[in-house]
């Protein structure tokens, strides 16, 4: 009788065991995600935007990464890294041992180095090189690699945490073009086993991964919209179980977090939209007068109202609200349309009137069209300027505004990394990634003086000055900031790890309840 109860009590608890855990079946079943986001280039020497960088937070590492809503840089690739000396212009880092590409070849320093390099020398158009601007040189000894900067950069390691320092396999990526084809080569949680460009990418687990990610979730099919139309319509059709980056306004205004049949998470962000101002002179908006004319005329809140339902919130500032050196610089400026004093400068610039000028936007990415005609609306209403209006295909919208051909455009910036720096080299830097053609000895003051301080809550007062700089300037004109959306279905959990303003796209944190 005892040994028939002992085998009855076992017999309950494995049965009670097997229904608190996750069937095999069910843990091997693809979650389907939707976005708008596109990939430019599975190359990370040729991109520098959110949807490529999301793929590449999957199937590559980098030295650093950042935990799920951290400010700090954490080891991934690396088993440690740090400054040496007092100087912040030599960072040392030593590789985690056992880390295999795809090959089965072991990665070492050589492959570190080599990828930064490669970053610099290809220097593509609408690639990462800017970011890395204070690079001098990168030196490889077996496992630890050197980087020795040209000045004081206390926000490097938030750079090598990005995108911008995947590490790729120096056999499989040539040194001087960019890679083609399908194919990735990284040590990421995920790998690439499928793709078709501006369709979808089939990621699954890396069991050979070792890194700061704890469980490397489940596999996921990332399947990618040309429009928000689409991407809701998917949703709707039920043939996605995550959506994410970016449904319609009206249909984000409208979701309801208490509707049984989904979960809708929606949180602060600190992505932002700027209007891009080319300044060159061969740009009718090259004089600041004319610029500063523009900014005059733009209302935020009809534009946060109209276009997007109330999803996004009005933005003066080149920094966001909630991080170091918010400012509201363009309010203090510019506190409302005045047609008025945008007619004087206008006068005083002495242009013919109305000033006409191209505005181009990315083809798909959310509101862009209907943003596009509300701001060329408050413009021609004051009879100041004409706009001629043109949408492009995303990657040819890049190509553009990388090569100086249009005078306005609209872009959104997701930060790099959760630090003001993010919002200043690459958008109003002597080189900038934005591409204006702008360029202030101020402001790159500013910029380099910011970077020495190791301690990053001391830079407010620099980026308050370099804020009312650009508020004078105009390079470009704050929008808007961006919440946070992610819906799913009621058995997907994780949603709320996906995107947190540190430029990681964790994939392996979605799982089924």
């Amino acid at each position: 009788m005892r040994i028939l109860l002992a085998l009855l009590v076992l017999a309950i608890v494995g049965v009670s065991g097997w229904q608190l855990l996750p069937a095999q079946d069910d843990k091997n079943k693809t979650i389907i995600v939707g976005t708008t986001d596109a990939v430019t280039s599975l190359d990370p020497a040729g991109a520098y935007d959110a949807g490529s960088w999301a793929l590449y937070s999957n199937v590559f590492q980098s030295l650093l990464t950042f935990d799920p809503n951290g400010a700090t840089p954490v080891p991934d690739a690396a088993k440690n890294c740090g400054f040496e000396g007092g100087g912040l212009r030599t960072y040392r880092c030593e590789l985690r041992p056992g880390l295999k590409f795809p090959s089965g070849r072991a990665m070492t320093a050589e492959d570190v180095k080599y990828s930064f390099d490669r970053v610099k020398k290809i220097k593509s158009d609408v690639g990462p090189a800017p970011l890395f601007s204070t690079l001098g040189s990168v030196d490889a000894e077996g496992m630890v690699v050197t980087f020795h900067l040209s000045t004081p950069d206390a926000t490097f390691p938030f750079k090598v945490a990005t995108g911008a320092g995947s590490i790729v396999d120096h056999t499989r990526y040539p040194m001087d073009a960019l890679r083609t084809g399908s194919q990735v080569d990284g040590t990421g949680p995920y790998r690439l086993t499928g793709y078709t460009k501006d369709k979808s990418a089939e990621l699954k687990p890396n069991s050979s991964y070792e890194g700061a990610v704890d469980g490397t979730g489940y596999p996921v099919d990332l399947r990618y919209y040309p429009q928000a139309s689409a991407l809701d319509k998917a949703w709707q059709d039920k043939q996605i179980e995550v959506a994410t980056r970016t449904l319609p306004p009206k249909v984000l205004a409208a979701l309801n977090p208490s509707d049984p049949d989904q979960r809708v998470l929606e949180s602060d962000s600190s992505e932002t939209r700027n209007l891009y101002l080319n300044t060159r002179s061969s740009s009718p908006l090259h004089d600041v007068h004319v610029r500063r004319a523009i900014a005059w005329l733009i209302n935020r809140e009809q534009l946060a109202g109209s276009v997007y339902d109330g999803t996004v919130d009005a933005l003066y500032s080149l920094v966001p609200a909630g991080i170091t050196g918010h400012t509201t610089s363009f309010f203090d400026t510019y506190p409302a349309q005045d047609a008025k004093k945008a007619r004087k400068l206008l006068t005083e610039a002495g242009v013919s009137i109305p000033v006409r000028f191209t505005y181009g936007y990315g083809e798909g990415r959310g509101a862009g069209a209907e943003e596009a005609m509300e701001i060329k609306r408050q413009l021609e209403a004051s009879g100041l300027f004409k706009v001629d209006v043109k949408g492009y295909e995303w990657t040819d919208f890049q190509k553009r505004w990388a090569g100086g051909k249009l005078d306005a455009y609209a872009v959104g910036w997701v930060p790099d990394y959760p630090d003001p720096d993010t919002f200043a080299g690459p958008l109003v830097g002597t080189g900038s990634t934005m591409n204006t053609g702008y360029s202030s000895k101020a402001v790159d003051r500013l910029i380099t003086d910011s970077q020495q301080y190791a301690d990053r809550s001391r830079v407010a007062a620099d980026f308050r000055n370099l804020q009312a700089e650009v508020a004078q300037d105009v390079p470009l004109i704050p929008l808007w900031q961006q919440k946070e959306y992610v819906v799913s279905t009621e058995d997907v959990g994780g949603g709320q790890y996906l995107s947190d303003g540190t430029g990681v796209f964790r994939l392996w944190k979605l799982g089924r309840l």
